[in-house]
């Protein structure tokens, strides 16, 4: 791969670029991408230019660029996520019937979740960041609480010894102590409900889907309201769901993702 005069390779170079597009920045001036991935303003152009003429880039009347079709099509081909995604999906629908409310589903990437799913129910009542391939850390929301207390113990170690853990509400377990627990208490119930964590108006229950070898390898989860009874309502459809699911994923092995942990 051709590296750059800083020795850096033109494919990662390619990689920043592309991770400065977001839900807020989506179209964007090549002195932008330039100013956010600190990439010198001539080597932005040259780069740019070519992501433009692969496809995986796209320059409108503006002259400001956005994402590409090409991008979206080839991240599609992607079978383990995709897969799990299909399999899932009409058990998720199911769900979403029973609780209305917003149904996810997600998988464990480094120390961030990332989403293969979002249903949202019509007239949402609760607040609900997520998005389709959107991350938030581990540490923050139901989804990733879950999916770390079954991850390797060094994954767990490297998130509590993480100084900086980002804290959407005074209520985010951020302390290596609190967020210990909230772990242990997570694999004691073998579900995780987080109340006021990422939006104090919003409540999550999240329950594993597992492998055939008994490994989490996603997880299942509805956004609620923030409150005990509401809670308490949605997590016997969650658990039931997220066990059919991967009845049908322990039956289908073509669809596993990445291994997250035993």
């Amino acid at each position: 791969m051709p590296a750059a005069d800083d020795g850096e390779s033109t494919l990662s170079r390619a990689t920043r670029v592309l991770e400065v597009f977001g839900p807020g920045s989506q179209a964007l001036s090549a002195s932008e991408i330039s100013r956010r991935t600190r990439i010198p303003m001539a080597s932005t152009h040259r780069l740019v230019g070519e992501m433009v003429r692969l496809g995986l880039l796209e320059r409108g009347p503006d002259k400001l660029v956005r994402v590409g079709v090409r991008l979206w099509e080839l991240g599609w081909r992607s079978t383990a996520a995709l897969g799990l995604r299909n399999l899932a999906l009409p058990y998720l629908e199911d769900l979403q019937s029973v609780v209305r409310h917003h149904t996810l589903l997600a998988v464990l990437d480094g120390t961030e979740v990332l989403y293969l799913e979002r249903l949202s129910a019509r007239g949402p009542t609760t607040v609900n960041i997520t998005r389709v391939a959107g991350r938030l850390p581990a540490h923050s929301c139901p989804s990733g609480v879950l999916l770390l207390a079954f991850s390797p113990p060094e994954l767990q170690e490297q998130v509590l010894a993480t100084h900086d853990l980002v804290a959407y509400t005074p209520h985010t377990p951020v302390e290596p102590q609190a967020l210990r627990q909230v772990l242990a208490d997570t694999r004691q119930r073998g579900t995780a409900s987080l109340r006021g964590t990422v939006h104090l108006d919003a409540a999550g229950v999240a329950a594993p889907v597992r492998d055939h070898t008994g490994a989490v390898v996603a997880a299942l989860t509805v956004i609620v309201p923030n409150d005990s009874a509401t809670i308490a309502a949605a997590r016997p459809a969650v658990v039931a769901t997220a066990r059919a699911v991967t009845r049908a994923l322990q039956s289908s092995p073509a669809h596993l993702p990445g291994r997250v942990s035993r």
